[in-house]
């Protein structure tokens, strides 16, 4: 379990972030980096151009669920556990 070194990006606004240059894009997500992982109470479709075919979504691929935050997302696979794993995996 070695260690493996990740860049954590937030992006509060994914039409912010489309409407700067290619330049500052690719500094920020290099093009050449496949491993890349989504994290957000919902579900994938709009991460996707994001993270591309090799990456992996963290979230609640339904509606309607209702609970206090830690069950529903414990209950979906996301945690910070799982996020860990998600990454060692697409490092290994």
């Amino acid at each position: 379990a070695g260690e493996v070194s990740v860049r954590v990006v937030s992006m509060p606004c994914q039409e912010w972030f489309a409407a700067q240059d290619a330049a500052y894009r690719d500094e920020v997500l290099p093009p050449q980096v496949a491993a890349r992982v989504s994290v957000e109470a919902g579900i994938a479709m709009s991460w996707r151009h994001l993270i591309g075919d090799a990456g992996v979504h963290l979230g609640i691929e339904r509606f309607g669920a209702s609970a206090d935050p830690d069950r529903i997302f414990a209950e979906h696979g996301v945690t910070v556990e799982a996020l860990v794993t998600t990454i060692r995996e697409l490092a290994a």
